[in-house]
């Protein structure tokens, strides 16, 4: 008998329990839900007041160890101090910390001062030192993200462990959300949001307080583009730019600043593009150079200095650098897209929003701070008030209340008896109590009640702040404007219009000479160049194999090679390199990235694809279509296409339409000659088409041939004006013309 126990009012005995069905999508629900929401609303997504918690916790800690004012601390201190509100680890902490340095250069306006090691946020390489080698303190800049916070202006609430207090958000005084640049990737959704300047900033908020029907236009007159810390080059386009102010979604593409320097012969890069490093940037040049495809560049290397940031590229002597860096930009991360994604958690719920949006999220919240700062500081002149009315009171007789209190026997009664005796109440009476014996005189009352007509007008003008949506917004902008007075400084991006760049065009930089061009049927490619052909023009061949198409172009030509498998691949003559008759040419399969056993069997040569001419395809089964070029005509420079035409059946001949009949041939030696008109157009690439010659049992179309010179002397006897047509029997000679 199995042993039974009892255990949390179940019986569980030695046999295992049965297993319970449970439906997929509830266990996921319940499983992950929470896990995925606690990353969404605590700790990926950034608040209104442009942090994540594990910012906020750093610097409330900061704030709380007095680092606003004094000296430095080292940052073990500082992180050992921030796990009372943030048990995640302190590395976790201290790369959290290192970020909002000012030696790591990675907000324009950072929040710790630091001395040490920080790396930087351009380098991957430049670690930060250990958070025993290192001090930090607040920034001066940093007092305005806790302005009126011991005034009640945000909520506080337990930490982890209910020891202590810690607030929802910091009550900033300017929109840090688009100040303060923030990453985060949640569960299903990501938050990137870019720098902008904090003086355009403040003055598109300022014109929104003041009207806030003000177009997006307008705004983007005001600030008309993110400001990055590292600087570069913002290529501006407007209207790109209005949809990302609009939508909150979009890149915005950043070029690296360059100085040419004429005695070394060198480009000095200065600036980068915020959203890269130099080690992806040499990591791209070095694998460049090595394939031979960057000959310009001699030399590369980092010289980052206590001066800032510098990448040098020794250059070719005769190179021309604008040329270069042109490749540079489109080539390598010189040029790069910082894709924003304004994702911030409003009232923790997350949203996508655009600039102005945001700017009137934060208005919100701003005047809801506010209102509470100000209803704190009521609340506090109200009392002080109520106090000195009842100090007041005494005034009249001062000997009545020494009176009273000499008099009083038990000191449990003497504020009782003031209360009696000047009919004020245990407050008030209890302050008078307060009073040293000294200042109990006339001079010292009648100074502190003279503060009473500037206290009502105080709290009247606070009241008044209080019942008026004007005033408290005219407060705010006043608050912005002293922000933007104290801490303002220069664009960092420089803005350029889109029209004022040049764009690299690969085709401006490659050398252009006339070429003769060789397919072979087993998929080798020769670029032959005119001196080469005429001085040897015997071609080396793999045994068994034949050139099938041969045809002159340069080296700019664009080609597109059909294949067997129903697909185009295409690519610049000038990827392809020039070689002698002599050798075998370059293995397109290799060369192109072909599927396993995919061969070309065509190749259109030009970048028109006319609706006016068509592609013919001829099919082992007999079958014949032809596809309007057009279809295949696509704006995105795509390097393969797919689906190009039917593969149900072999494709025994792919062409280019023209005036020329058709030749078909079977493997038993039949032939029909029918003219191209009969073949029917059709609009789906995938389409068969008709029966085009009729096939003896087990005889198959084995080539389609455009034209019949070379292997028939007429096509008399051969040529059907019907379809499908009766292939002739071949003669002897056409026989041996096949091989």
């Amino acid at each position: 008998m199995a042993k039974k126990k009892k255990t949390d009012d179940r019986e569980i005995t030695g046999v295992a329990a049965p297993a319970v069905d449970q439906i997929i999508t509830d266990t996921i629900e319940k499983n992950y839900m929470p896990y995925a929401m606690s990353v969404i609303v605590s700790r990926a997504i950034p608040e209104i007041d442009g942090f994540k918690p594990s910012h906020r916790k750093l610097l409330y800690t900061m704030f709380k160890m007095g680092l606003l004012t004094g000296q430095r601390t080292k940052s073990a201190n500082v992180v050992g101090q921030t796990m009372k509100l943030n048990p995640h680890g302190d590395a976790a902490i201290y790369d959290t910390l290192v970020r909002l340095t000012r030696g790591n250069a990675s907000l324009l306006h950072p929040l710790i001062d630091s001395k040490g090691s920080f790396g930087k946020q351009y380098s991957s390489s430049m670690v930060c030192a250990a958070s025993r080698y290192t001090e930090v303190k607040l920034d001066k800049f940093a007092a305005e993200l806790f302005t009126g916070i011991d005034k009640n202006a945000v909520d506080m609430v337990d930490n982890y462990d209910g020891t202590m207090k810690e607030p929802v958000l910091l009550p900033t005084v300017f929109p840090n959300i688009l100040v303060t640049p923030n990453f985060g990737i949640a569960v299903g959704m990501a938050s990137k949001i870019c720098p902008f300047n904090l003086e355009e900033v403040c003055d598109a908020t300022i014109a929104l307080l003041r009207n806030p029907k003000t177009d997006i236009d307008r705004i983007l007159d005001i600030m008309p583009a993110p400001d990055f810390p590292g600087g570069g080059r913002i290529i501006f386009d407007r209207e790109t730019m209005k949809q990302i102010y609009l939508t909150g979604s979009g890149p915005v593409k950043i070029r690296a600043v360059w100085n040419f320097d004429k005695n070394e012969n060198c480009i000095d890069i200065l600036e980068i593009p915020y959203s890269t490093s130099i080690e992806a940037i040499m990591t791209q040049i070095g694998k460049m150079i090595k394939t031979g495809t960057l000959k310009d560049v001699t030399d590369y290397r980092d010289e980052i200095d206590k001066d800032g940031f510098k990448l040098t590229l020794d250059l070719r002597r005769g190179t021309d650098p604008e040329a270069l860096m042109l490749r540079l930009f489109k080539e390598t991360p010189l040029e790069d897209s910082f894709a924003c994604n304004f994702n911030i958690l409003v009232d923790a719920v997350p949203r996508q929003m655009g600039v102005p949006e945001i700017l009137n999220e934060w208005i919100k919240f701003r005047s809801g701070c506010l209102r509470r700062e100000l209803t704190f500081e009521l609340e506090k002149k109200k009392d002080k008030l109520h106090l000195l009315v009842g100090l007041g009171k005494i005034l009249l007789d001062i000997d009545k209340a020494i009176k009273i209190i000499r008099g009083t026997e038990k000191d449990a009664d003497v504020v009782p008896n003031l209360c009696t005796g000047f009919k004020i109440d245990v407050p008030q009476a209890e302050y008078i109590c307060e009073i040293r014996l000294r200042n109990l005189n006339r001079e010292y009352i009648l100074n502190r009640i003279a503060e009473i007509s500037s206290l009502r007008e105080e709290i009247a003008e606070i009241e008044a702040t209080l019942g008026d949506e004007l005033k408290l917004k005219k407060l705010i902008a006043a608050q912005l404007g002293e922000i933007k007075k104290k801490y303002r400084q220069p664009r960092r991006s420089v803005i350029v219009g889109a029209e004022e760049i040049s764009v690299y065009r690969k085709e401006d930089f490659v050398e252009n000479y006339p070429a003769h061009f060789f397919l072979t049927a087993h998929g080798y490619f020769k670029k032959i160049t005119d001196k080469s052909l005429r001085g040897n023009d015997l071609h080396t061949l793999k045994d068994e194999d034949r050139i099938v198409e041969e045809f002159d172009g340069d080296n700019l030509t664009e080609l597109a090679f059909f294949t067997d498998k129903g697909q185009i691949y295409r690519c610049q003559a000038s990827a392809i390199p020039t070689c002698k008759a002599s050798e075998m040419g370059e293995f397109l399969p290799a060369k192109l990235g072909f599927a396993e056993g995919e061969k070309p069997l065509y190749c259109k040569t030009g970048t028109e694809w006319p609706e006016d001419r068509n592609m013919v395809y001829i099919f082992e089964n007999g079958k014949g279509v032809r596809i309007p070029e057009s279809s295949y005509e696509v704006k995105s420079n795509r390097k393969k296409l797919t689906g190009a035409f039917s593969v149900s059946s072999p494709v025994v001949g792919v062409f280019e339409e023209t005036d020329d009949d058709i030749l078909l041939i079977t493997n038993d030696n039949r032939a029909a000659v029918i003219p191209v008109s009969l073949i029917p157009v059709k609009t789906t690439k995938t389409a068969q088409g008709v029966q085009l010659i009729t096939l003896k049992k087990g005889a198959v179309l084995s080539k389609a041939i455009k034209g019949i010179d070379g292997i028939l002397e007429s096509s008399k006897g051969y040529k059907k004006l019907k379809i499908p047509a009766t292939p002739s029997p071949l003669g002897d000679d056409a026989v041996g013309k096949l091989g």
